[in-house]
């Protein structure tokens, strides 16, 4: 069936009344009516910023003032495959999540039943989306990504949908964890357009490291956040823990198209993001503040990653980058003495430079198509000096 937003969320998510919470109505004055404790937080020194954040206050439940500026920030760079007439990212297009896994969690809860529905992944792909498929009692199906490009199989993935109306979630992850391989826009569309009419189902494009990526012209985005009002069933995620290097306020964003995202904020719990991490948001997400200093960071992070892999691949042993380029990582194969991918070579490095050398990395060998495989994050020029110092090591004694 053609997709219909009414008929695919829950009936008891249909009929959901917001909960009408204490600032809402009011936000001035003598505030008497949350139970809060007017006396101030209980700290025994307080800092003048954080005394205007007045911590014993319950936080704005609905943050319009950041979500404004990522709307702007967004729409600075629109994806050049969005049609004229599309409108532009609105603060009602938005529901901010205590990072993008209360986002993927919220999504299944709004969707799709337990015990019934499924959702639909394309491995090798972030491991949340089974973590949640099981808490929200879903089964998990799977259509691999093509090798060796890591894309989407747009047919393949029709034809499992089309064969069970039971999947009512896509989860795309581009650029992809672990590949760091941009999942081509233009075959997101071609999912989305065809999707549209024989699918009752969302399509979610999870871009947590979509600032990574390289423009495909000048003043161009590869992000296609600002297609979900040109696309009902396209669902985008977003944060603020990589580009941003926000990791430790735990913000994600959904980006839908307003009908769905009036559902995902009254799902939500009224004040899920905190005053100090609305605070550091809104700061962060400013033009002449702190966009500023993230794309000088991204920037850096893409010149240390072309320097890393083309040191890395000096060293006998060193495989082929199988992933992209396309994240603040890079999915590096390592080779027996044979010159074959082996997960005994990389699990052995692994464990040596994390125990005996304190540099972690991460082991990906057991993720589909990637045998063999570690995924090294762009660390400084200085943390990259020794990663590179610490494999030229370690990586002779362990090959067999």
């Amino acid at each position: 069936m053609p997709f219909d937003l009414q008929s695919l969320i829950r009936p008891n998510i249909r009929n959901l009344e917001p909960y009408r919470c204490a600032r809402d109505d009011f936000k001035e004055g003598i505030l008497l009516d949350a139970n809060e404790n007017t006396h101030g937080p209980a700290l025994s020194t307080i800092s003048s910023w954080e005394s205007a954040l007045e911590l014993n206050r319950y936080p704005d439940p609905h943050q319009v003032e950041l979500k404004e500026q990522l709307a702007n920030f967004r729409n600075s760079t629109p994806n050049q495959l969005i049609k004229s007439s599309t409108p532009k990212l609105q603060s009602e297009n938005m529901c901010l999540g205590v990072g993008s896994d209360e986002s993927i969690d919220l999504l299944m809860r709004c969707v799709c039943t337990p015990g019934k529905d499924k959702l639909l992944v394309c491995p090798p792909t972030y491991g949340m989306y089974s973590i949640c498929a099981t808490v929200n009692d879903l089964e998990m199906v799977s259509v691999p990504l093509t090798t060796p490009d890591f894309q989407i199989d747009v047919d393949a993935i029709l034809k499992k949908v089309s064969e069970d109306p039971t999947i009512k979630l896509i989860y795309v992850t581009s650029p992809g964890n672990p590949t760091a391989k941009l999942i081509d826009p233009k075959l997101v569309v071609e999912l989305l357009e065809k999707a549209l009419d024989s699918w009752n189902g969302l399509v979610v494009v999870d871009e947590a490291y979509i600032d990574f990526v390289d423009p495909v012209a000048p003043n161009s985005s590869q992000s296609v956040s600002t297609l979900v009002n040109q696309f009902p069933n396209l669902v985008v995620l977003q944060t603020l823990s990589k580009s941003f290097g926000l990791a430790g306020v735990r913000l994600g964003i959904t980006y839908a198209s307003s009908g769905l995202s009036r559902y995902l904020n009254a799902m939500k719990y009224p004040y899920n993001i905190s005053s100090l991490t609305s605070a550091v948001a809104v700061r962060s997400t400013q033009a002449e503040d702190g966009l500023k200093v993230m794309q000088n960071y991204v920037n850096e992070i893409k010149r240390d990653r072309a320097h890393l892999l083309e040191a890395l691949q000096k060293i006998p042993g060193v495989g082929k980058n199988i992933g992209g380029l396309d994240a603040n990582f890079l999915l590096l194969q390592f080779l027996d003495l044979s010159g074959q991918p082996s997960n005994e070579v990389a699990l052995e490095l692994y464990n040596q430079l994390a125990v005996e050398n304190g540099v972690v990395v991460r082991f990906r060998g057991k993720e589909l198509n990637c045998k063999g495989a570690l995924r090294l994050s762009i660390g400084t020029e200085e943390e990259n000096k020794i990663l590179i110092e610490k494999i030229g090591k370690i990586l002779p004694s362990v090959r067999k």
